[in-house]
């Protein structure tokens, strides 16, 4: 057994994101054609965000209940108990929203997209599609990609409610802080500028994870194992590409 040389690491992962961004710009110049068929990317709007609509309100509830224990915990200890309105729902705008919600949609949402896709691929649907001069980027991969693009965000917003609403029966209704404060404190903390940030945010993460989503899926090798390969990739390249960004932005914002 061999080890790969650096440079050819280099070189691969420069051919490899070559091929990434080629396909994205495919992707890009077939969106305003797939919305003549506004029935199919509301199907897809459907399949990437409404299915994962349980989980993902089930994390908000259960992580907004931990943020309210743990941050009632901190500010106690300061006697700022009052404060946790405002520290939960800036945690949850501006970060554990929109990350953890990509990282769930990626292990729901994304690998199924990169299963059907590459199954399509296994089974030479695309391949029959064009040989019958029908462009499967613009009728397969298109409407996907728009469907996670916009059905992350609207996750993101419904896993902030819920991790509110968790954090406040935690914390008005378990330690007595006075529900008016929590409130109050929530809409006076978070600006216009937080929101924005979170918005962004969970776009980007949106346009990164249904790209490798599909992206795998579309060049899946034909087989049961390239399938399964591909889906696991999805996972694992949709998570740190989500952390790698999450820094970035917020980096750039400071």
């Amino acid at each position: 057994m061999t080890l790969e040389r650096p440079d050819g690491i280099v070189l691969s992962f420069v051919r490899r994101l070559g091929s990434v961004a080629l396909f994205l710009s495919r992707i890009l110049s077939q969106c305003i054609p797939a919305f003549a068929r506004p029935r199919l990317i509301v199907h897809q709007i459907y399949n990437a965000g409404a299915r994962s609509l349980v989980i993902v309100m089930l994390a908000g509830l259960f992580i907004g209940m931990v943020l309210g224990l743990q941050g009632f915990d901190l500010l106690q200890r300061v006697g700022s108990e009052e404060a946790l309105g405002v520290a939960v729902a800036l945690g949850l705008v501006k970060e554990l929203g929109p990350v953890v919600t990509s990282l769930l949609f990626a292990g729901r949402a994304g690998t199924s997209l990169t299963s059907e896709i590459g199954l399509m691929r296994a089974t030479d649907q695309l391949t029959a599609m064009q040989m019958m001069a029908v462009d499967p980027v613009r009728y397969v991969a298109a409407p996907r990609f728009l469907g996670g693009v916009i059905a992350m965000p609207l996750l993101a917003a419904v896993f902030s409610v819920l991790a509110l609403y968790g954090a406040q029966l935690v914390g008005v209704q378990l330690m007595g802080i006075d529900a008016g404060a929590y409130w109050s404190q929530v809409q006076s903390g978070v600006g216009r500028d937080d929101v924005f940030e979170g918005i962004m945010k969970s776009f980007v993460f949106g346009v990164a994870c249904s790209l490798i989503a599909v992206y795998e899926g579309y060049h899946a090798p034909p087989t049961a194992a390239g399938v399964g390969l591909a889906t696991t990739r999805t996972v694992v390249a949709s998570s740190v590409m989500t952390l790698l960004l999450d820094f970035i932005i917020t980096a750039a914002y400071l």
